[in-house]
């Protein structure tokens, strides 16, 4: 077999398909590299399925990587339910920004989960995505060098296996990690010696997996905490703050809760969305901690300047993004739960009436001393374009949707409901192997949908496209006919990439 990127991509999505093993057997005497021990919850939550974390230390060591090699990666470790990623790019940004001004970090790692238009994404060395070739060489050289006498890693642990191995022989200086789900038994939770940990708000997400209640998933969550780390979190709902700081304490680990940065500039658009001042904020303090830790002692601080510029060059693609293309108006955000999805919808809303106030007040300068000539500006149709299957509630989550419009006084004219399948001629691109989950497209949960959305908004014209191409294209022909269009497209990340591939081909 050539091991080209095609061929890497293949082995990756074959091993999204393998079967779980039972418990029972992976811990068995099946000589599966697993955890030295598992520890007795004590009645406190339980992991569905073969934890990730399970093989990982094994694997690592047979690929020739100790725990001290993984520890001098000098990790940033992250979890939380919303906001892991950006959280994670911000840390990236400053550390950037302060390297750029002083010389440390040289290099700098970022692993984050998911992917959004390509596998690749997942594995960023200085702000950039590794090479095709690149990652194929990393992914082969981990599958290669496992026994083929026992199992092999499964699609996630091989992909954090790569990005250790990547790490470690690219010579990083600092390695920022976002868990992939939980914390406790996630596979990046392998790393035993973080400099700092971080959470982020923690919401009811992955249920099943993680759940029942919030408290059982904040407790997964704070599995990743050190005994001789420090963590920090944003400030959490009662519930939550309790357990995490029992965690805490449990383990030994000072734990702070993190407000509003008053040194970040507010105003930037990176930080209009409010979240994002959290996520930021929790971002400044993982990465002054870390300088602490690490840097040369003249330049162990993180300064205003570093702030300043990471968040100007701050970017996060399918969050919060917006795209302007003439008369379209896209704004993409890969929101999947009703904690964020309403967040999304508040973003949209302020940001189209900003833009409308702005233009309503431009004209009015040109034209207040030529009132014959005089126009008004006219409002732009506003769609929704959502999509959104899993074991969640995707009509619960649509009605976030309409809710966050309707209290943010943003009247949506068309609603276009679609599912994950990308291209109306049915071909599938080899970056669109994102193992989307397979439901077929079901006219009774689309009539469900129908029925959530027109119980809030009853007015509303709503649409039904089962492809996302046909969606971006129904929603440029309404805004052909109108006086242009401001679209929103939310519901799940599998959409948003999908939209993101499709609409950077058509640019």
């Amino acid at each position: 077999m050539e091991k080209n990127y095609g061929s890497a991509i293949a082995l990756l999505n074959s091993r999204r398909r393998t079967a779980r093993p039972s418990l029972g057997v992976a811990l068995g005497t099946s000589n599966i590299p697993a955890l030295d021990s598992m520890p007795s919850l004590n009645g406190a939550p339980s992991m569905k399925g073969t934890p990730s974390l399970v093989g990982m230390k094994g694997w690592l060591q047979e690929l020739g990587h100790s725990e001290n090699d993984v520890n001098s990666l000098n990790v940033v470790h992250v979890a939380g339910t919303k906001g892991k990623g950006s959280t994670c790019a911000f840390v990236n940004s400053f550390l950037k920004a302060h390297g750029e001004r002083t010389g440390f970090p040289r290099r700098i790692g970022l692993y984050t989960s998911p992917h959004l238009k390509h596998v690749q994404e997942r594995i960023q060395i200085d702000s950039k995505t590794i090479s095709e070739d690149l990652f194929a060489k990393y992914v082969f050289e981990v599958w290669d060098g496992l026994s083929h006498n026992t199992p092999k890693p499964r699609y996630l642990q091989l992909l954090m296996l790569a990005s250790v191995h990547a790490f470690i022989r690219e010579g990083i200086d600092v390695a920022i990690y976002e868990t992939h789900n939980g914390g406790e038994y996630d596979a990046t939770n392998v790393i035993q010696k973080p400099i700092v940990t971080g959470i982020t708000t923690i919401g009811m997400d992955h249920i099943e997996q993680l759940g029942p209640s919030i408290e059982n998933i904040a407790w997964h969550k704070a599995g990743i905490l050190k005994y001789g780390s420090p963590a920090f979190s944003t400030l959490q709902e009662p519930a939550v703050a309790t357990v995490l700081q029992a965690r805490a304490s449990e383990k030994n680990v000072a734990l702070g809760f993190v407000d509003v940065d008053p040194t970040l500039p507010c105003k930037a658009d990176a930080l209009k969305p409010e979240v994002q001042q959290k996520n930021s904020s929790l971002a400044i303090a993982l990465a002054d901690t870390f300088l602490k830790a690490k840097a040369p002692k003249e330049y162990c601080s993180l300064m205003s300047q570093d702030v300043i510029r990471g968040v100007d060059r701050f970017s996060w693609p399918g969050r919060y993004q917006r795209i302007i293309d003439g008369d379209y108006q896209w704004f993409l955000d890969g929101a999947h739960n009703e904690l964020s999805i309403q967040k999304a919808a508040q973003w949209f809303a302020e940001t189209v009436s900003e833009s409308q106030r702005y233009l309503e007040m431009s004209n009015l300068r040109n034209t207040e001393s030529k009132a014959e000539n005089s126009s008004k500006v006219l409002p732009v149709t506003r769609i929704l374009i959502f999509s959104h299957v899993s074991e969640r509630d995707g009509a619960a989550i649509l009605k976030g949707v309409a809710r966050g419009l309707q209290e943010s006084g943003m009247q949506i004219q068309h609603v276009i409901l679609s599912t994950y399948e990308e291209r109306q001629d049915g071909t599938v691109g080899i970056n669109q192997c994102s193992n989307p989950p397979k439901k077929p497209f079901s006219l009774d949960v689309q009539k469900d949908y129908v029925d959530a959305y027109k119980s809030i908004n009853p007015n509303v014209d709503i649409a039904i496209e089962p492809t996302i191409e046909g969606a971006l294209n129904l929603a440029k022909d309404i805004g052909d006919r109108d006086n242009g269009m401001q679209t929103l497209v939310t519901g799940s990340l599998y959409l948003v990439g999908g939209a993101l591939r499709l609409l950077e081909t058509n640019a």
